[in-house]
């Protein structure tokens, strides 16, 4: 926003799951997961986006604040907070995107939303930018932590950079750059560089299907085990992955919920 600052890595970068295949049938079971983030917060700073892609709207003078000023502020954003969206965000309201009502130039009342900072933790303070380290919930907007951490430094502040460390089970340390990306599929293919989909419900019991049960499931009819679960592995008769089920313990079946043929490839 100024002549004083140069960025030089993307605002946001950083580990992102990506599903192919029968892998997309778990979806559901990792959109609720977690994530960790550094994120670099810059005081004395305004943009109407919270980061530095937006319009500048606002200047202060952060020279006073220091690294004890910042990590008082920090204890009022842990735990479960409540928190507003930027303005500049994919949330929905009366059925419009925000990021295009703001595009529009229509302002609306965006809706609060309760979130939990598992971690927040000030790593390195160099004036006027602190980074941090975030663990979070779904649905946690890093632009809001950094635009309320200005205000509460009376300053200002927006979002100059982001990296996602984790999502969930993943991890970047694990990750393949995206630039090598299509380099490797085209040597080894997916089932070489990815994870079984089955590897995000590592915690969930196991149902072995006999021959009789092997046909009820693949017919979408549910079948007689255990009361496990809630939601349980379900493999057949071969002992390949043959999908996901949910128990009801009031009869005591599993009930197909996602159904998978053939192995994966």
């Amino acid at each position: 926003p100024d002549g004083d600052v140069h960025f030089v890595l993307p605002a946001a970068s950083g580990v992102l799951p990506v599903a192919v295949g029968h892998a997309t049938r778990v979806l559901p079971f990792i959109e609720g997961d977690d994530k960790r983030y550094v994120a670099t917060v810059r005081f004395g700073v305004e943009t109407d986006s919270g980061d530095r892609d937006g319009r500048l709207i606002g200047q202060a003078d952060a020279t006073a604040l220091t690294r004890d000023h910042i990590e008082g502020l920090l204890p009022a954003f842990r735990g479960e907070i409540v928190q507003t969206p930027p303005m500049h965000s994919a949330v929905k309201v009366d059925g419009r995107r925000l990021y295009e009502l703001a595009r529009a130039g229509v302002s609306v009342e965006v809706p609060e939303r309760q979130v939990t900072i598992h971690e927040l933790e000030l790593v390195d303070w160099q004036s006027p930018e602190a980074t941090l380290v975030i663990a979070c919930s779904k649905g946690t907007y890093i632009r809001s932590i950094s635009r309320d951490l200005g205000v509460a430094a009376g300053t200002g502040a927006m979002l100059s950079s982001l990296v996602r460390t984790r999502a969930g089970m993943f991890d970047l340390a694990a990750a393949i750059p995206a630039q090598e990306l299509a380099t490797r599929l085209e040597t080894h293919g997916w089932a070489a560089i990815a994870l079984h989909p089955e590897a995000v419900m590592g915690e969930a019991e196991v149902v072995l299907l006999n021959e009789d049960a092997e046909r009820r499931w693949f017919n979408g009819l549910p079948i007689d085990a255990p009361v496990i679960g809630p939601t349980v592995r379900v493999y057949d008769t071969g002992r390949e992955w043959a999908g996901i089920g949910e128990t009801d313990p009031a009869i005591g079946r599993v009930q197909p919920r996602r159904v998978i043929r053939g192995t994966y490839e």
